[in-house]
């Protein structure tokens, strides 16, 4: 394959923004073996995701899937991934991520708000004056909600804000979001999240080094690692979730986004899950 690849450039003569695999490069599965040649500027921790555009043998345009260089918080070259072309790299729409953002707000809010009606409030039953010759206007009780300290009516009572919204539109809206990130090159992959001790000076020399990272979402596979969990605790622009919380009102909220090799391929055998219906 990767020979094959050369070859087809050799032909072409186009240019391309990153150069192809080593010949010793050896595949497996959607990951790629690093190669020595292909060493990158490790000054900064960016995003080094692309996409390669070749000529085919009739001159059509063949374009591979998006590949990402792997990383880790010590700044290390860790080898290449190629990313789900229908996960994170499928076209924009504002009005899904618009209406997941809405579903998501909607749903998490409590709605315990409680008002009390004429049979709730505190107050006596008695009749507070009679009906006629007093000339004051009748009146049955004082708890009614012309009185002071009386019922509040048609107010907020206890429910569910809760809106309706296809698996497919959430699935769909989640995509986006991604998508969105990689092709703004703020998603940055990490080979492990894996820190060397809890001690927060890791974590804010590693986010220091990421351009116009002003508020950073690590994402990681499985349950979060205990010396990254106390090293992020203390910094408020640093925010770590699970995998299986990654969600599309936490992706927008930070202009960066950090995910392991393993969340990363969760998130894809999730979105390539079929839908329970």
């Amino acid at each position: 394959m990767a020979a094959r690849l050369l070859s087809r450039i050799a032909r072409s003569g186009r240019r391309h923004q990153v150069p192809p695999l080593s010949p010793g490069a050896k595949s497996c599965g959607s990951q790629f073996a690093p190669s020595p040649w292909a060493k990158q500027d490790m000054s900064s921790i960016t995003s080094k995701c692309f996409s390669t555009t070749v000529l085919g043998s009739q001159g059509q345009e063949v374009v591979f899937p998006k590949s990402c260089w792997l990383t880790n918080f010590q700044n290390e070259d860790k080898g290449l991934m190629v990313l789900a072309g229908d996960v994170f790299d499928v076209p924009i729409r504002k009005d899904i991520v618009h209406r997941v953002v809405r579903w998501q707000l909607a749903k998490r809010q409590q709605g315990t708000h409680s008002t009390k009606t004429i049979s709730e409030v505190s107050g006596t039953g008695r009749k507070p004056w009679r009906q006629k010759g007093t000339g004051r206007a009748r009146h049955g009780t004082l708890r009614g909600p012309q009185f002071r300290h009386g019922a509040t009516m048609h107010g907020p009572k206890p429910r569910s804000h809760a809106i309706k919204l296809q698996k497919k539109v959430r699935r769909l809206g989640l995509k986006i979001a991604l998508s969105a990130r990689t092709a703004e090159g703020k998603l940055i992959i990490f080979e492990d999240l894996a820190m060397p001790s809890h001690k927060t000076k890791y974590v804010v020399t590693a986010v220091s080094q990421m351009e116009n990272a002003k508020k950073v979402l690590l994402v990681d596979g499985g349950p979060i690692d205990s010396n990254l969990q106390l090293a992020t605790q203390n910094i408020h622009y640093v925010n770590v979730l699970p995998s299986i919380g990654l969600n599309v009102y936490s992706i927008l909220q930070h202009d960066t986004l950090v995910m392991s090799r393993d969340a990363v391929n969760r998130i894809v055998d999730r979105m390539h899950t079929p839908i329970n219906r």
